[in-house]
C-alpha cells in the first residue's frame, strides 16, 4: 500500500499533509488548505456526506496527492480519551482486563463504542508499587462508520484512526529528552490538552470552548458578524491597542476560563509528580497565532508559552513561506502524516 498522508477535517478548514521520511528528517511531497463545506462532518444528510467527499477529493487533487491511503483524526469533543493507570500487565491480561476499566471511564454504553488502547509506560513488573500508564480511546462507532463512508466516497481507504491530541503531540514532541510540556491544541469548536513527560502523555483534557468562542464574543461586543469578529481577532488580538483594549476584554471570560482548566491540570500534575514541572506550554491551532496569546498564558500561568511548531520535524528544504507562517494550523495534519 502506499504511504498514506494526513488529511485533518476541522470545522472550518480541511489540511492535507503528505511526507516522506528521510535521514535528515522529513520531506513535504505536498500540503494543501480548503474550507470544509459548512455542515462539515456533522450532518447525516446523504447529499451533506456526497458534497463532504466532493470536497476532499478536490482537497487532493489541488494538492496533487495521489495516494489512496489515508489517516484522519476524530474530533475531541466527540470521543473519550483517558490516561488510566493499572497494575503491570502482560499484554494478554491487559487485552482481558480493559474492558472493564473502560466501563469506568466512558459514561456511555460499550456497546456504542469501538475501544482502542496503547501502553505508554510499561515498568518492570518487579518495581515496587510500579504502575503501567495506558492511553484508552473510545469513539462512537457510529462516528467512525461515518468517516469511513465519506472517506470511501471520496476513493480513500482509511490506514490509521486516531484523536486531534494525539496527532499534535507527535509532531511536536520529539524524543523522550524532551521537556515536560502541557501541548494546548486550540479547535474552533473545542481545546485539547496533553501533558507531556519524556516524551508520553500523562494525562489529557478537553476543554468545551474554542477560537469560534472568541470570535462569537467578540461579534456580540461589536455589532460583528462572526466573520468579521474573526478577521478583528487575527488582526488585533489582545493587545491594549486595538479600540483601547476592547477585543481583549471582550474575549477575557473564555480566556479566564480556559486558563482555570490549565491551572486545574498543571496543579493535578505538580500534586502527583513532585519531582517534575511542567517547563513549556505549546499552543497549537489557528488560534495560537493571535496576537498577544503567548504573552496573556505567559503571564498568567508563569510559563513560558510558544506557538507550536510542527515543521521543525523538516530535513532541509524550499518551504513557501505562509505553509512556515502558519506552522500552527497543520499540527494534526503533520502527525496524522507521520503516523504509521
Amino acid at each position: 500500500m502506499a504511504k498514506a498522508f494526513g488529511l485533518d477535517i476541522g470545522a472550518t478548514t480541511m489540511k492535507a499533509v503528505s511526507l516522506t521520511p528521510s535521514d535528515k528528517g522529513y520531506i513535504i511531497d505536498a500540503v494543501m488548505t480548503s474550507p470544509t463545506p459548512s455542515k462539515g462532518m456533522l450532518s447525516e444528510s446523504i447529499l451533506d456526506q456526497q458534497e463532504m467527499a466532493k470536497n476532499i477529493k478536490k482537497l487532493l487533487i489541488d494538492a496533487k496527492i495521489k495516494s489512496r491511503a489515508v489517516n484522519i483524526a476524530l474530533p475531541e469533543n466527540q470521543v473519550y480519551t483517558k490516561v488510566i493507570e493499572m497494575p503491570v500487565l502482560s499484554d494478554k491480561e491487559l487485552a482481558s482486563a480493559i474492558y472493564w476499566e473502560a466501563e469506568q471511564y466512558i459514561p456511555v454504553p460499550l456497546t456504542t463504542v469501538t475501544l482502542d488502547y496503547t501502553v505508554l509506560h510499561r515498568p518492570p513488573a518487579n518495581e515496587p508499587g510500579a504502575k503501567m500508564h495506558v492511553l484508552l480511546v473510545g469513539a462512537p462507532t457510529q462516528l467512525i462508520n461515518k468517516y469511513e463512508k465519506i472517506m470511501s466516497m471520496a476513493g480513500l481507504t482509511i490506514h490509521g484512526v486516531e484523536t486531534e491530541i494525539l496527532s499534535t503531540v507527535r509532531s511536536l514532541v520529539i524524543g523522550e529528552g524532551f521537556p515536560t510540556a502541557l501541548v494546548m491544541n486550540i479547535g474552533a469548536l473545542s481545546t485539547s490538552l496533553a501533558i507531556v513527560r519524556e516524551g508520553s502523555i500523562m494525562f489529557t483534557y478537553v476543554i468545551p470552548n474554542g477560537g469560534m468562542a472568541l470570535s462569537r464574543a467578540i461579534a456580540t461586543d461589536f455589532g460583528f458578524s462572526v466573520q468579521q469578529a474573526d478577521e478583528y481577532k487575527k488582526t488585533y488580538g489582545l493587545s491594549q491597542q486595538n479600540f483601547g483594549g476592547k477585543i481583549g476584554k471582550a474575549t477575557q471570560p473564555i480566556l479566564q476560563s480556559m486558563m482555570g482548566e490549565i491551572r486545574k491540570s498543571m496543579l493535578f500534575y505538580k500534586d502527583k509528580y513532585k519531582d517534575d514541572a511542567i517547563k513549556q506550554l505549546l499552543i497549537a491551532g489557528g488560534t495560537a497565532k493571535l496576537p498577544g496569546l503567548t504573552t496573556y498564558f505567559t503571564s498568567n500561568l508563569g510559563v513560558e508559552a510558544a506557538i507550536a511548531n510542527p515543521w521543525k520535524i523538516l530535513a532541509p528544504q524550499q518551504v513557501p513561506r505562509d505553509i512556515i507562517d502558519n506552522a500552527s494550523d497543520y499540527t494534526v495534519a503533520v502527525g496524522l502524516a507521520m503516523y504509521e
